[in-house]
């Protein structure tokens, strides 16, 4: 299946939220993306039919193991990429927003080769 680069965003802040918060309702994506409460209900609902995510009768979104996966290599691209920018000098910040615009669309032999080389040279 496919997934589109908004709910891959979606699924890796659920995941980065579940570990700074211990848990995650859709308010707290609306608060950590800013993005509004209808568009946040409707990608949930959506990432729900797609077996990305559950949620409990009381609000409270966890990922299933397909939501996790996605989560995971999304924001371990992330964070190697933010690494790899910082190595080669640019500051924290827009190293960070930088690795959001590339983390989805590189080829996994690439990302593979810029693993090894933040390895090498964190």
């Amino acid at each position: 299946m496919v997934i589109h680069e908004s709910a891959e965003d979606y699924l890796e802040s659920i995941l980065i939220l579940r570990e700074r918060l211990g848990s995650v309702r859709s308010i707290d994506i609306v608060n950590e993306l800013g993005y509004s409460k209808p568009s946040v209900s409707i990608a949930m609902k959506k990432l729900r039919e797609n077996g990305y995510i559950t949620m409990a009768p009381d609000g409270l979104i966890s990922l299933n193991d397909s939501g996790m996966e996605i989560a995971t290599r999304i924001y371990r691209r992330h964070k190697t990429l933010t690494k790899l920018f910082t190595i080669l000098g640019v500051s924290e910040e827009i190293a960070a927003e930088d690795a959001c615009k590339v983390e989805h669309d590189l080829n996994d032999e690439t990302f593979a080769r810029i693993s090894e080389f933040v390895e090498k040279n964190a």
